[in-house]
């Protein structure tokens, strides 16, 4: 499995190929306008992916803090809530 730090690298490193590529485009002097579209589409659908994964990655974090922090303050009840919630997990996953 990838760690975050690859996949920052990675998804970055497309998009500074592309701003690469913009730049290229807007300085060589003859402007391809329909190219210049296609490759800021390009930037704003990488972009878009790349906020919703680290918003995904958040939202994951924050639910495993809130599951920590319920278990812990449940006493007796986080045994068997825990026991449900991997339970549910399994039939999730099948």
């Amino acid at each position: 499995m990838a760690s975050l730090k690859d996949t920052e690298e990675q998804l970055t490193k497309q998009l500074e190929d592309l701003v690469g590529q913009l730049r290229s485009e807007l300085t060589n002097g003859s402007v391809d306008f329909e190219k210049l579209v296609t490759v800021a589409d390009e930037l704003s659908e990488r972009a878009d992916g790349l906020a919703e994964t680290f918003s995904n990655v958040n939202d994951a974090l924050m639910q495993r803090i809130q599951q920590t922090k319920g278990s812990s303050s449940g006493g007796g009840q986080s045994k068997r809530s825990g026991s449900q919630s991997e339970s549910s997990k399994a039939g999730s996953r099948s």
